[in-house]
């Protein structure tokens, strides 16, 4: 005889918390396009130490006298008016293979988000880089903000917003369909069924998809930011310090917060100290291969 009933419940259960683990492995080979763009910098050991280094002095950092609010938008405007012709012309260099790519961001402050933070965005399918006051209140010099605009602006490069929205229907599809085939299966042999098992492996395959390649992308965007904020004649090893420092995840609010979604680590430090050699050297940018 088969197993009593009341295992089967158990078992359904087990089933789909491997469903989570096919899902990555189906999202990697559906979505071969959702990876990064560009080849990242491989990491030495001269860099991966210093790397270490900053980030420990990073951490260690005293708390930052703020910029009025006027030198904050002093130093804004003086930085974006720099960076902005350098990240546009630079994107249209590096995705001059790809078409209806606009490269034309606009840069400027946001003046009603009252926490530290900084992002990339769409308006009306116009590319928007955004920093609040808060954040630009916090920085130390013009390199922070040159690297963070930078940095942003290789979110609109790396295309991560498409990847990432291919990536959640993507999860959401394939981990609907092994759910709906789950209960298909477990139903012709008159066992258990969870009525809400697809809606929520919809929902869960979505999430899971638009996290799928996030660290990854922020990596990329630090390779693109170092290349924008030295092009700019600004240090992007001195501007990536800003993104190393001990800082909650979330804020007061239980929103995530800059490091909630810019996690700080050594290997940040360490990518943009390989970029940085990369560019000193005369390498170029090379892309991923097709």
């Amino acid at each position: 005889m088969g197993m009593p009933w009341d295992g089967n419940q158990l078992v359904h259960e087990m089933v789909f918390t491997k469903l989570k683990f096919f899902l990555g492995l189906a999202l990697l080979s559906w979505c071969s396009a959702c990876g990064t763009t560009f080849v990242l910098p491989e990491i030495d050991a001269s860099s991966a130490k210093q790397a270490q280094a900053m980030f420990a002095d990073a951490q260690n950092e005293n708390v930052r006298p703020q910029l009025s609010v006027t030198a904050a938008e002093h130093r804004f405007t003086r930085v974006a008016r720099r960076v902005r012709p350098v990240a546009e012309g630079f994107c249209q260099q590096v995705m001059a293979e790809r078409a209806n790519v606009n490269c034309s961001a606009r840069i400027e402050i946001d003046r009603e988000l009252l926490e530290r933070n900084a992002y990339f965005t769409y308006v009306d399918d116009v590319p928007v880089v955004r920093m609040t006051l808060p954040l630009l209140r916090d920085t130390r010099n013009d390199d922070e903000v040159a690297f963070v605009l930078g940095h942003e602006y290789g979110h609109l490069i790396g295309r991560h917003i498409e990847k990432q929205q291919q990536q959640q229907v993507a999860g959401a599809l394939i981990l609907g369909s092994i759910a709906a085939a789950a209960n298909a299966q477990t139903a012709a042999y008159g066992g258990y069924t969870d009525p809400n098992l697809v809606n929520r492996s919809v929902e869960l395959g979505a999430a899971v998809g638009a996290v799928a390649y996030s660290q990854t992308y922020e990596l990329e965007s630090d390779t693109l930011g170092t290349h924008i904020a030295h092009a700019s004649g600004y240090d992007p090893i001195k501007g990536a310090r800003y993104f190393a420092r001990p800082e909650d995840a979330r804020t007061k609010s239980g929103k995530l917060s800059f490091w909630g979604t810019h996690p700080p680590d050594e290997k940040r430090l360490a990518t943009v100290l390989a970029t940085h050699q990369h560019i000193e050297d005369g390498k170029s940018l090379a892309r991923q291969a097709p």
